[in-house]
């Protein structure tokens, strides 16, 4: 068995049995997960995924490179679920979701964005290798997707009532609202089977995944095409935030400046994969000094991998540390959370 295929076999290895346990705590355990409880199983799951990033330094043909681009993707892949569970958050909130039943669609929703994140990416793939100009339609999308999220403060974006998917299987589905069937996505009543305000959610957290795979694609993309990379580093990214969804739901508020620094990294990235094509244009239109500086971005950026790694990791380092700032200066009284 060669290198790359050993590798492989860690990470599926890894991810099954990363996705078990994290499986058997949630739904076995008897009592509310701590913030700090949460927190440890949480870094016990970035622990095993920046782990693998050793195993492809020391395994993988082309170590160095490829354990930066993992490296990069990951960190960029987390930090946009990170903000996708925010967004679970508030539609909890905004549907009125019992604690109770948080922890199973949290689950749920984790496991569809696996899903669509391997489809999108096999076609993601698939399509850029036929279509190259693709790259900069994904980067034009980055961008857009930066500035929505500066643009659009949390709440606007999380409408149930106006989501499509929510509204159609509302109107299409007779609606069972029995407030003992909060944790179950069908119930049988008289005869006849209905679907529970519980699979409504569930239908906007699932629409919200897609959403999120949409974007997501596009971002590890822009760091590398490479199969191996793009796969591993999104699934890991995933892996563990049933966890993570217990610390944040206690901490949201260490977190006031994380957006700004996801939209900062989407941005330089749908940058980066849009100045090779606008050089490429500006040499079609006769500046070829300019275009030949421009288009040569892509090049640098292959040959200095750890140029991509060191912006996003600032950019989250500095959004983190602003934000545990602002917390204490704003509430200096503030209780800890257990």
């Amino acid at each position: 068995m060669d290198n790359t295929r050993l590798l492989w076999v860690i990470f599926w290895s890894t991810f099954v049995l990363v996705s078990a346990v994290d499986y058997f705590v949630v739904t076995h355990r008897q009592t509310t997960i701590g913030v700090k409880s949460a927190l440890r199983w949480t870094a016990l799951w970035v622990a095993i995924a920046l782990s693998f990033s050793g195993a492809i330094y020391v395994l993988h043909p082309n170590g160095k490179a490829v354990f930066l681009e993992y490296i990069s993707g990951y960190l960029t892949e987390y930090s946009l679920s990170v903000d996708n569970l925010f967004v679970f958050i508030l539609i909890f909130s905004m549907m009125g979701v019992k604690d109770v039943a948080q922890p199973k669609l949290i689950k749920l929703g984790i496991y569809l964005s696996i899903v669509l994140r391997i489809v999108f990416i096999v076609f993601g793939i698939a399509l850029v290798t036929k279509f190259s100009w693709l790259l900069y339609f994904f980067g034009a999308l980055l961008v857009w997707t930066a500035w929505k999220m500066i643009a659009t403060e949390e709440d606007e974006h999380v409408r149930p009532e106006r989501n499509l998917f929510y509204r159609a299987a509302a109107k299409l589905l007779p609606v069972h609202n029995d407030p003992q069937e909060n944790k179950r996505l069908f119930a049988r009543y008289e005869g006849r089977l209905f679907i529970t305000p519980f699979f409504l959610v569930f239908v906007v957290i699932g629409s919200t995944d897609v959403l999120f795979a949409v974007d997501s694609i596009p971002a590890i993309m822009g760091i590398s095409q490479d199969p191996f990379v793009v796969l591993t580093s999104n699934i890991f990214a995933v892996l563990g935030l049933n966890s993570l969804f217990f610390a944040i739901r206690g901490i949201m508020g260490m977190f006031r400046f994380l957006k700004h620094g996801v939209s900062i990294i989407l941005f330089f990235i749908g940058g980066k994969m849009l100045v090779p094509g606008l050089g490429k244009g500006l040499m079609l239109l006769g500046a070829r000094s300019i275009g030949e500086k421009l288009e040569g971005t892509e090049h640098w950026f292959k040959v200095h991998t750890s140029a991509s790694l060191v912006v996003i990791g600032l950019v989250l380092l500095v959004s983190i540390v602003m934000s545990i700032w602002y917390e204490k200066d704003v509430h200096p009284d503030a209780p800890a959370s257990s």
